[in-house]
């Protein structure tokens, strides 16, 4: 399946990518914490590492270590703008829970 990025989401990294002057795209993970026991973990990669699995969408690779992806495999990621606030959103048809703060999920 794989990781997706939405138009919003893919300009978003390449805007910040090109203000930062450096960069080969973002790394999508996860981290055991929270209520429901798992969290996103985004970053921005200055330097692949030869685990790293890479998809690559409108122009902007997306970096996954192959732990992560059996959590993530078919996460579609989008960015959003909600009045004052905006942000990465995770579409991932893995998650079977989300904890009521949106800050951790369960699959």
């Amino acid at each position: 399946m794989g990781i997706t990025l939405t138009e919003a989401a893919a300009r978003h990294v390449s805007r910040y990518l090109a203000r930062r002057g450096k960069g080969v795209g973002v790394r999508l993970g996860i981290k055991t914490t929270g209520c429901s026991g798992l969290a996103y973990q985004l970053e921005y990669v200055d330097e692949p590492q030869p685990e790293d699995i890479v998809f690559e969408e409108h122009g902007v690779k997306v970096l996954i270590d192959p732990k992560s992806l059996a959590y993530i495999d078919g996460t579609e990621l989008d960015f959003v703008r909600d009045g004052l606030n905006e942000g990465f959103r995770f579409n991932n048809p893995n998650e079977r829970d989300r904890c009521g703060c949106g800050e951790s999920f369960r699959v």
